[in-house]
């Protein structure tokens, strides 16, 4: 049986499509999975879904395969929606600034369409 949705995804643009698409299957089903998850639990484990630190809202689905690290930026907006921002392939220890500084201008970029409509 399905359980019922906790919160609504929707992906902002295509930029998690297009980086979607460049992915393996196996990782691609992972993405899957775990978006399940953000979409079904009450609380979804840290491990999947955190918060990036110092940023105002900012969060990472993490998703590992085998030894490669992947990550989606995301955030909430309404409550229970989470939008999907970009995402990419996690080499080092350290989330890059440049990847992060990203997110947060398409962060803006949403909000800022979402007021002129």
């Amino acid at each position: 049986m399905e359980k019922p949705h906790k919160r609504e995804i929707i992906y902002y643009k295509n930029y998690y499509f297009d980086f979607f698409e460049r992915q393996r299957p196996e990782v691609q089903k992972k993405f899957n999975w775990t978006i399940h998850l953000i979409a079904t639990l009450d609380r979804v484990p840290v491990k999947f879904f955190k918060h990036i630190t110092g940023t105002k809202g900012l969060y990472e689905m993490r998703v590992e395969v085998g030894t490669d690290v992947f990550r989606v930026f995301c955030f909430f907006d309404a409550g229970m929606l989470v939008v999907l921002l970009n995402g990419f392939h996690k080499k080092t220890q350290k989330t890059p600034g440049k990847e992060i500084q990203l997110a947060l201008k398409l962060m803006d970029k949403y909000y800022y369409e979402k007021e002129i409509k």
